[in-house]
Protein backbone atom coordinates (compact mmCIF):
# COMPACT_ATOMS: atom_id res chain seq x y z
CA UNK A 1 0.00 0.00 0.00
CA UNK A 2 3.06 2.54 0.80
CA UNK A 3 4.25 1.27 -2.63
CA UNK A 4 1.25 2.02 -4.06
CA UNK A 5 0.82 5.63 -2.61
CA UNK A 6 4.31 6.07 -3.39
CA UNK A 7 3.85 5.92 -6.95
CA UNK A 8 0.41 7.91 -7.08
CA UNK A 9 2.16 11.07 -5.57
CA UNK A 10 5.12 10.64 -7.73
CA UNK A 11 2.49 10.42 -10.58
CA UNK A 12 0.06 13.40 -9.41
CA UNK A 13 3.76 15.97 -8.87
CA UNK A 14 4.62 15.01 -12.52
CA UNK A 15 0.91 15.76 -13.53
CA UNK A 16 0.34 12.03 -14.50
CA UNK A 17 -3.41 11.00 -14.88
CA UNK A 18 -4.19 7.23 -13.87
CA UNK A 19 -5.14 7.05 -17.32
CA UNK A 20 -1.45 7.81 -18.65
CA UNK A 21 -0.21 5.42 -17.29
CA UNK A 22 1.29 2.92 -19.54
CA UNK A 23 -0.41 -0.69 -20.10
CA UNK A 24 2.23 -3.48 -20.35
CA UNK A 25 3.12 -3.94 -24.15
CA UNK A 26 1.86 -7.48 -24.95
CA UNK A 27 3.62 -9.91 -26.64
CA UNK A 28 0.79 -9.75 -29.12
CA UNK A 29 -2.66 -7.76 -30.20
CA UNK A 30 -5.51 -10.61 -29.91
CA UNK A 31 -8.71 -9.51 -32.09
CA UNK A 32 -11.89 -11.48 -32.15
CA UNK A 33 -13.93 -11.22 -35.75
CA UNK A 34 -17.73 -12.11 -36.16
CA UNK A 35 -18.40 -13.09 -39.67
CA UNK A 36 -20.82 -15.68 -41.26
CA UNK A 37 -18.85 -18.63 -42.03
CA UNK A 38 -22.54 -20.69 -42.51
CA UNK A 39 -25.19 -20.76 -43.89
CA UNK A 40 -26.67 -18.29 -46.81
CA UNK A 41 -25.04 -15.38 -45.53
CA UNK A 42 -21.61 -16.80 -45.47
CA UNK A 43 -21.35 -15.66 -49.51
CA UNK A 44 -20.69 -12.15 -47.61
CA UNK A 45 -19.31 -13.30 -44.05
CA UNK A 46 -15.94 -15.47 -45.71
CA UNK A 47 -14.86 -12.77 -47.68
CA UNK A 48 -14.47 -10.46 -44.81
CA UNK A 49 -12.27 -13.43 -42.95
CA UNK A 50 -10.59 -13.83 -45.72
CA UNK A 51 -9.77 -10.03 -46.09
CA UNK A 52 -8.92 -9.85 -41.93
CA UNK A 53 -6.19 -13.14 -42.61
CA UNK A 54 -4.60 -11.35 -46.24
CA UNK A 55 -4.37 -7.62 -44.25
CA UNK A 56 -2.90 -9.22 -41.13
CA UNK A 57 -0.70 -11.49 -42.32
CA UNK A 58 1.23 -8.23 -44.26
CA UNK A 59 0.60 -6.11 -41.15
CA UNK A 60 2.57 -8.99 -39.06
CA UNK A 61 5.28 -9.05 -41.49
CA UNK A 62 6.03 -5.38 -41.36
CA UNK A 63 5.43 -5.31 -37.10
CA UNK A 64 1.87 -5.54 -36.48
CA UNK A 65 0.19 -2.84 -35.13
CA UNK A 66 2.39 -0.69 -33.01
CA UNK A 67 5.19 -3.43 -33.11
CA UNK A 68 3.07 -5.94 -31.65
CA UNK A 69 1.73 -8.96 -34.47
CA UNK A 70 -1.38 -9.22 -34.19
CA UNK A 71 -3.60 -12.65 -33.59
CA UNK A 72 -7.11 -13.42 -35.26
CA UNK A 73 -9.87 -14.96 -33.40
CA UNK A 74 -13.20 -15.81 -35.67
CA UNK A 75 -16.76 -16.63 -34.24
CA UNK A 76 -19.47 -17.26 -36.37
CA UNK A 77 -22.51 -15.22 -36.85
CA UNK A 78 -24.46 -18.46 -38.12
CA UNK A 79 -24.51 -20.53 -34.86
CA UNK A 80 -27.31 -17.61 -33.89
CA UNK A 81 -27.32 -14.87 -31.55
CA UNK A 82 -27.66 -16.23 -28.57
CA UNK A 83 -24.31 -18.56 -28.99
CA UNK A 84 -22.21 -15.85 -30.50
CA UNK A 85 -22.84 -13.52 -27.13
CA UNK A 86 -21.71 -16.85 -25.31
CA UNK A 87 -18.63 -17.13 -27.79
CA UNK A 88 -18.22 -12.91 -27.59
CA UNK A 89 -18.42 -13.32 -23.67
CA UNK A 90 -15.57 -16.08 -23.81
CA UNK A 91 -13.39 -15.14 -25.90
CA UNK A 92 -13.00 -11.53 -23.91
CA UNK A 93 -13.29 -12.76 -20.68
CA UNK A 94 -10.50 -16.10 -21.06
CA UNK A 95 -8.71 -15.15 -24.02
CA UNK A 96 -8.17 -11.87 -23.30
CA UNK A 97 -9.05 -10.52 -26.42
CA UNK A 98 -8.82 -6.82 -26.51
CA UNK A 99 -10.58 -5.77 -29.63
CA UNK A 100 -13.97 -7.08 -31.27
CA UNK A 101 -14.97 -6.52 -34.73
CA UNK A 102 -18.92 -7.15 -34.51
CA UNK A 103 -20.78 -7.87 -36.61
CA UNK A 104 -22.41 -8.27 -39.47
CA UNK A 105 -25.91 -8.56 -38.84
CA UNK A 106 -27.95 -5.72 -37.62
CA UNK A 107 -29.55 -7.46 -34.94
CA UNK A 108 -26.14 -8.85 -33.61
CA UNK A 109 -24.81 -5.64 -33.65
CA UNK A 110 -27.84 -4.66 -31.20
CA UNK A 111 -27.39 -7.39 -28.87
CA UNK A 112 -23.37 -6.46 -28.72
CA UNK A 113 -23.20 -2.77 -28.28
CA UNK A 114 -24.44 -3.47 -24.30
CA UNK A 115 -22.30 -6.45 -23.95
CA UNK A 116 -19.00 -4.67 -25.33
CA UNK A 117 -20.28 -1.89 -22.66
CA UNK A 118 -20.22 -4.03 -19.88
CA UNK A 119 -17.30 -5.90 -20.62
CA UNK A 120 -15.47 -3.01 -21.69
CA UNK A 121 -14.04 -3.96 -24.39
CA UNK A 122 -13.30 -1.55 -27.62
CA UNK A 123 -16.12 -3.12 -30.27
CA UNK A 124 -15.73 -1.82 -33.93
CA UNK A 125 -19.13 -2.57 -35.72
CA UNK A 126 -17.76 -3.42 -38.61
CA UNK A 127 -20.63 -4.16 -41.05
CA UNK A 128 -23.74 -3.90 -39.62
CA UNK A 129 -25.95 -1.45 -40.92
CA UNK A 130 -28.90 -0.42 -38.67
CA UNK A 131 -28.49 3.79 -37.59
CA UNK A 132 -30.54 2.76 -34.09
CA UNK A 133 -27.55 1.50 -32.11
CA UNK A 134 -25.17 5.09 -32.22
CA UNK A 135 -28.68 7.40 -32.27
CA UNK A 136 -30.78 5.39 -29.65
CA UNK A 137 -27.37 5.07 -26.82
CA UNK A 138 -23.88 6.32 -25.87
CA UNK A 139 -20.85 4.03 -25.65
CA UNK A 140 -17.91 3.94 -24.76
CA UNK A 141 -16.34 1.05 -26.12
CA UNK A 142 -18.73 1.00 -29.66
CA UNK A 143 -18.13 2.24 -32.50
CA UNK A 144 -18.81 1.87 -36.62
CA UNK A 145 -15.31 2.95 -39.17
CA UNK A 146 -17.90 2.62 -41.85
CA UNK A 147 -21.54 3.73 -43.48
CA UNK A 148 -24.53 2.69 -42.05
CA UNK A 149 -28.39 2.96 -43.09
CA UNK A 150 -29.28 6.61 -43.34
CA UNK A 151 -26.61 7.89 -45.79
CA UNK A 152 -26.85 4.50 -47.95
CA UNK A 153 -30.55 4.44 -48.53
CA UNK A 154 -30.93 8.31 -48.84
CA UNK A 155 -28.31 8.31 -51.38
CA UNK A 156 -30.46 5.69 -53.22
CA UNK A 157 -34.07 7.62 -53.30
CA UNK A 158 -31.54 10.35 -54.82
CA UNK A 159 -30.00 8.49 -57.76
CA UNK A 160 -33.57 5.91 -58.35
CA UNK A 161 -34.96 9.35 -58.50
CA UNK A 162 -32.49 10.96 -61.06
CA UNK A 163 -32.98 8.00 -62.98
CA UNK A 164 -36.45 7.71 -62.71
CA UNK A 165 -38.00 11.07 -62.09
CA UNK A 166 -41.92 10.07 -62.74
CA UNK A 167 -41.35 7.47 -60.54
CA UNK A 168 -45.51 6.28 -59.39
CA UNK A 169 -45.46 3.18 -57.46
CA UNK A 170 -43.13 1.26 -55.48
CA UNK A 171 -42.67 -2.32 -53.55
CA UNK A 172 -40.38 -3.20 -51.42
CA UNK A 173 -39.02 -7.05 -50.49
CA UNK A 174 -37.01 -7.02 -47.74
CA UNK A 175 -35.43 -9.55 -44.75
CA UNK A 176 -37.85 -9.98 -42.23
CA UNK A 177 -35.60 -8.70 -38.94
CA UNK A 178 -33.68 -5.28 -37.90
CA UNK A 179 -31.78 -4.07 -41.43
CA UNK A 180 -35.04 -5.16 -43.45
CA UNK A 181 -37.82 -3.04 -41.53
CA UNK A 182 -35.22 -0.48 -40.45
CA UNK A 183 -34.23 0.14 -43.71
CA UNK A 184 -37.64 0.36 -45.16
CA UNK A 185 -38.33 2.45 -43.02
CA UNK A 186 -35.20 5.02 -43.70
CA UNK A 187 -35.73 4.67 -47.65
CA UNK A 188 -39.22 5.40 -47.81
CA UNK A 189 -39.22 8.25 -44.65
CA UNK A 190 -36.74 10.08 -47.46
CA UNK A 191 -38.95 9.38 -50.50
CA UNK A 192 -42.01 10.50 -48.84
CA UNK A 193 -40.04 13.81 -47.95
CA UNK A 194 -38.84 13.96 -51.41
CA UNK A 195 -41.38 13.02 -53.10
CA UNK A 196 -44.73 12.82 -51.31
CA UNK A 197 -47.19 11.71 -54.47
CA UNK A 198 -44.98 7.90 -54.87
CA UNK A 199 -47.56 5.30 -53.54
CA UNK A 200 -46.11 2.09 -51.91
CA UNK A 201 -48.24 -0.42 -53.59
CA UNK A 202 -46.53 -3.21 -51.31
CA UNK A 203 -44.43 -4.10 -48.32
CA UNK A 204 -43.31 -7.99 -48.25
CA UNK A 205 -40.94 -9.05 -45.87
CA UNK A 206 -40.24 -12.92 -46.24
CA UNK A 207 -38.37 -14.25 -43.77
CA UNK A 208 -34.13 -14.11 -43.55
CA UNK A 209 -32.96 -17.19 -45.35
CA UNK A 210 -36.33 -17.57 -47.24
CA UNK A 211 -35.28 -20.08 -50.11
CA UNK A 212 -38.38 -19.48 -52.19
CA UNK A 213 -39.73 -15.76 -53.27
CA UNK A 214 -43.02 -17.72 -56.06
CA UNK A 215 -45.44 -15.97 -53.57
CA UNK A 216 -43.80 -12.65 -53.60
CA UNK A 217 -42.92 -12.48 -57.11
CA UNK A 218 -46.39 -13.46 -58.38
CA UNK A 219 -47.83 -10.39 -56.45
CA UNK A 220 -45.82 -8.11 -57.72
CA UNK A 221 -46.09 -9.38 -61.41
CA UNK A 222 -50.15 -8.60 -60.65
CA UNK A 223 -49.24 -5.20 -59.24
CA UNK A 224 -47.02 -3.72 -61.44
CA UNK A 225 -44.96 -1.46 -59.75
CA UNK A 226 -42.60 1.13 -61.45
CA UNK A 227 -39.60 0.51 -58.91
CA UNK A 228 -39.18 -3.38 -57.00
CA UNK A 229 -36.62 -2.51 -53.70
CA UNK A 230 -35.26 -4.81 -51.88
CA UNK A 231 -32.38 -3.78 -49.26
CA UNK A 232 -31.92 -7.66 -48.83
CA UNK A 233 -27.76 -9.14 -48.87
CA UNK A 234 -25.78 -12.79 -48.85
CA UNK A 235 -27.71 -15.75 -50.33
CA UNK A 236 -31.04 -14.11 -49.61
CA UNK A 237 -30.76 -11.35 -52.48
CA UNK A 238 -28.82 -13.45 -54.82
CA UNK A 239 -31.59 -16.14 -54.82
CA UNK A 240 -34.51 -13.40 -55.04
CA UNK A 241 -32.94 -11.90 -58.09
CA UNK A 242 -32.51 -15.52 -60.01
CA UNK A 243 -35.97 -16.20 -58.98
CA UNK A 244 -37.56 -12.92 -60.18
CA UNK A 245 -35.27 -13.01 -63.50
CA UNK A 246 -36.10 -16.36 -64.34
CA UNK A 247 -39.71 -15.05 -64.00
CA UNK A 248 -39.43 -11.80 -66.44
CA UNK A 249 -40.42 -9.73 -63.01
CA UNK A 250 -36.90 -7.34 -63.47
CA UNK A 251 -38.14 -6.98 -67.21
CA UNK A 252 -41.41 -5.49 -65.92
CA UNK A 253 -40.22 -3.33 -63.10
CA UNK A 254 -36.95 -1.24 -62.19
CA UNK A 255 -35.27 -3.02 -59.45
CA UNK A 256 -33.31 -0.91 -56.65
CA UNK A 257 -30.93 -3.03 -55.08
CA UNK A 258 -28.95 -0.92 -52.46
CA UNK A 259 -26.37 -3.91 -51.62
CA UNK A 260 -26.44 -6.00 -54.72
CA UNK A 261 -22.46 -4.90 -55.46
CA UNK A 262 -21.55 -8.05 -53.25
CA UNK A 263 -23.35 -10.25 -55.15
CA UNK A 264 -23.06 -9.49 -59.02
CA UNK A 265 -20.15 -11.79 -59.31
CA UNK A 266 -21.95 -14.21 -57.60
CA UNK A 267 -25.21 -13.78 -60.17
CA UNK A 268 -23.57 -13.75 -63.39
CA UNK A 269 -25.86 -13.91 -65.89
CA UNK A 270 -28.71 -13.75 -63.91
CA UNK A 271 -28.14 -10.12 -62.94
CA UNK A 272 -29.61 -8.52 -66.15
CA UNK A 273 -29.10 -4.47 -67.06
CA UNK A 274 -29.85 -1.63 -65.77
CA UNK A 275 -30.83 -2.61 -62.01
CA UNK A 276 -29.76 0.07 -59.67
CA UNK A 277 -27.19 -0.95 -57.77
CA UNK A 278 -25.62 -0.17 -53.98
CA UNK A 279 -22.26 -0.78 -52.76
CA UNK A 280 -22.61 0.15 -49.15
CA UNK A 281 -20.16 3.33 -49.16
CA UNK A 282 -17.58 3.98 -52.06
CA UNK A 283 -16.43 0.34 -52.17
CA UNK A 284 -15.86 -1.53 -55.52
CA UNK A 285 -13.48 -3.25 -56.92
CA UNK A 286 -13.94 -1.21 -59.90
CA UNK A 287 -13.98 1.90 -58.02
CA UNK A 288 -13.53 4.51 -61.05
CA UNK A 289 -11.09 7.03 -58.73
CA UNK A 290 -9.08 4.00 -57.12
CA UNK A 291 -9.26 1.04 -60.01
CA UNK A 292 -5.57 2.44 -61.40
CA UNK A 293 -3.63 3.70 -57.88
CA UNK A 294 -1.06 0.83 -57.85
CA UNK A 295 -1.96 0.07 -54.39
CA UNK A 296 -5.59 -0.54 -54.81
CA UNK A 297 -4.85 -2.38 -57.68
CA UNK A 298 -2.10 -4.87 -56.04
CA UNK A 299 -5.00 -5.28 -53.12
CA UNK A 300 -8.13 -6.67 -55.43
CA UNK A 301 -4.95 -8.70 -57.29
CA UNK A 302 -3.63 -10.23 -53.82
CA UNK A 303 -7.54 -11.05 -52.97
CA UNK A 304 -9.07 -12.53 -56.25
CA UNK A 305 -5.31 -14.52 -56.13
CA UNK A 306 -6.13 -15.73 -52.55
CA UNK A 307 -9.92 -16.43 -52.80
CA UNK A 308 -10.83 -16.45 -57.08
CA UNK A 309 -13.16 -14.10 -56.88
CA UNK A 310 -12.83 -10.31 -56.76
CA UNK A 311 -13.47 -8.08 -53.48
CA UNK A 312 -16.86 -6.71 -52.47
CA UNK A 313 -18.39 -4.25 -49.69
CA UNK A 314 -17.55 -6.23 -47.04
CA UNK A 315 -13.86 -7.00 -47.79
CA UNK A 316 -13.34 -3.67 -48.05
CA UNK A 317 -15.26 -2.77 -44.95
CA UNK A 318 -12.92 -5.26 -42.99
CA UNK A 319 -10.19 -3.22 -44.37
CA UNK A 320 -11.33 0.35 -43.03
CA UNK A 321 -11.87 -1.01 -40.10
CA UNK A 322 -8.36 -2.71 -39.57
CA UNK A 323 -7.16 0.49 -40.78
CA UNK A 324 -9.19 3.02 -37.92
CA UNK A 325 -8.24 0.28 -35.49
CA UNK A 326 -4.89 0.56 -36.08
CA UNK A 327 -4.78 3.92 -36.75
CA UNK A 328 -6.09 4.47 -33.17
CA UNK A 329 -3.55 2.41 -31.98
CA UNK A 330 -0.72 5.11 -33.40
CA UNK A 331 -2.73 7.85 -32.56
CA UNK A 332 -3.06 6.68 -28.57
CA UNK A 333 0.51 5.02 -28.63
CA UNK A 334 1.61 8.98 -29.53
CA UNK A 335 -0.77 10.65 -26.82
CA UNK A 336 0.71 7.72 -24.52
CA UNK A 337 4.17 9.22 -25.17
CA UNK A 338 5.34 6.16 -26.79
CA UNK A 339 4.26 3.80 -24.56
CA UNK A 340 1.30 0.54 -24.88
CA UNK A 341 -2.13 2.28 -24.63
CA UNK A 342 -4.85 0.94 -22.57
CA UNK A 343 -8.19 -0.06 -23.94
CA UNK A 344 -9.32 2.97 -22.56
CA UNK A 345 -7.23 5.13 -24.24
CA UNK A 346 -7.50 3.56 -27.61
CA UNK A 347 -10.96 3.55 -27.36
CA UNK A 348 -11.43 7.05 -26.80
CA UNK A 349 -8.68 7.90 -29.49
CA UNK A 350 -11.33 6.01 -32.21
CA UNK A 351 -13.00 9.59 -31.96
CA UNK A 352 -11.44 11.46 -34.91
CA UNK A 353 -9.47 8.57 -36.71
CA UNK A 354 -9.71 8.44 -40.54
CA UNK A 355 -9.47 5.30 -41.76
CA UNK A 356 -8.23 4.63 -45.31
CA UNK A 357 -8.50 1.74 -47.18
CA UNK A 358 -9.25 1.49 -50.93
CA UNK A 359 -11.90 3.69 -50.92
CA UNK A 360 -12.49 7.53 -49.87
CA UNK A 361 -11.41 8.54 -46.28
CA UNK A 362 -13.96 7.32 -43.79
CA UNK A 363 -13.56 10.19 -40.45
CA UNK A 364 -15.10 8.47 -37.71
CA UNK A 365 -17.01 11.50 -35.87
CA UNK A 366 -17.46 12.24 -31.54
CA UNK A 367 -20.85 9.74 -31.44
CA UNK A 368 -18.50 6.93 -33.13
CA UNK A 369 -20.29 6.78 -36.58
CA UNK A 370 -18.45 6.55 -39.82
CA UNK A 371 -18.81 9.29 -42.11
CA UNK A 372 -18.82 7.21 -45.71
CA UNK A 373 -19.51 8.27 -49.30
CA UNK A 374 -21.68 6.61 -51.37
CA UNK A 375 -21.39 4.89 -54.28
CA UNK A 376 -23.98 3.78 -57.01
CA UNK A 377 -24.76 2.44 -60.40
CA UNK A 378 -26.92 0.68 -62.66
CA UNK A 379 -25.91 -2.79 -63.81
CA UNK A 380 -23.93 -3.33 -66.98
CA UNK A 381 -22.41 -5.77 -69.10
CA UNK A 382 -18.65 -5.96 -70.10
CA UNK A 383 -17.40 -8.27 -72.53
CA UNK A 384 -14.25 -8.37 -70.12
CA UNK A 385 -15.77 -9.91 -67.13
CA UNK A 386 -18.37 -12.68 -67.03
CA UNK A 387 -20.77 -11.00 -64.27
CA UNK A 388 -22.65 -7.41 -64.90
CA UNK A 389 -20.46 -4.41 -63.82
CA UNK A 390 -21.56 -0.79 -62.30
CA UNK A 391 -21.91 2.23 -64.67
CA UNK A 392 -23.34 5.60 -64.52
CA UNK A 393 -21.97 6.05 -61.32
CA UNK A 394 -22.55 8.36 -58.93
CA UNK A 395 -20.98 9.23 -55.34
CA UNK A 396 -22.70 11.06 -53.49
CA UNK A 397 -20.84 12.92 -50.40
CA UNK A 398 -21.48 11.84 -46.76
CA UNK A 399 -21.66 15.12 -44.83
CA UNK A 400 -24.70 16.29 -47.22
CA UNK A 401 -26.37 13.17 -46.41
CA UNK A 402 -26.01 11.86 -42.82
CA UNK A 403 -27.85 12.44 -40.15
CA UNK A 404 -26.47 15.24 -37.70
CA UNK A 405 -24.91 13.93 -34.15
CA UNK A 406 -27.38 14.18 -31.55
CA UNK A 407 -30.43 14.07 -34.24
CA UNK A 408 -32.70 10.90 -34.87
CA UNK A 409 -32.33 9.70 -38.55
CA UNK A 410 -36.36 9.16 -38.98
CA UNK A 411 -37.09 12.60 -37.71
CA UNK A 412 -34.08 14.12 -39.72
CA UNK A 413 -35.27 12.79 -43.11
CA UNK A 414 -38.57 13.75 -42.48
CA UNK A 415 -37.27 17.34 -42.74
CA UNK A 416 -35.22 17.64 -45.96
CA UNK A 417 -36.37 19.33 -48.76
CA UNK A 418 -36.93 18.05 -52.80
CA UNK A 419 -33.65 20.56 -53.50
CA UNK A 420 -31.77 18.22 -52.61
CA UNK A 421 -32.72 16.21 -55.41
CA UNK A 422 -30.24 18.99 -56.78
CA UNK A 423 -27.43 17.74 -54.64
CA UNK A 424 -23.79 18.14 -56.72
CA UNK A 425 -22.36 14.62 -57.26
CA UNK A 426 -19.36 13.25 -58.93
CA UNK A 427 -20.38 11.15 -62.11
CA UNK A 428 -18.52 8.13 -63.99
CA UNK A 429 -18.95 6.37 -66.76
CA UNK A 430 -17.10 2.58 -66.78
CA UNK A 431 -14.00 2.32 -69.33
CA UNK A 432 -14.95 -0.42 -71.92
Amino acid sequence: MRKTFAIAVAAALLGITPSGFAADKPAELKIGITTFSSGPASVFGVPGKAAAELLIDEWNKTGGIGGVPVRLFFVDEGAGTQALLAEYRRLVQEEKVAVMFASISSGNCQAVAPLAEDLKVLNYMWDCGTQRILEEGKFRYVYRPQSYGTPEMLSTVLYMLRKKPDLKTIAVVNQDYAWGRDSWQLFSTALKALKPDVKVVAELFPKLGAADFSTEISRLQALRPDVVLSTSWGGDLDTLVRQANQRGLMNQSLFVLPLAESSLERLGSDMPEGVIVGARGNNYFLNPEYKDKPEFKAFVDAFQKKTGAYPIYPVFHMAQSLSALRNAYEKAIKANGGQWPSHEQVADATKGVTAEAYSRPIMIREDGQGLADQLLGVSKRDPKYKFAIMDDMAVYPADKISTPVGKISIEWLKTIEPSMLNLQVSTFKHAM
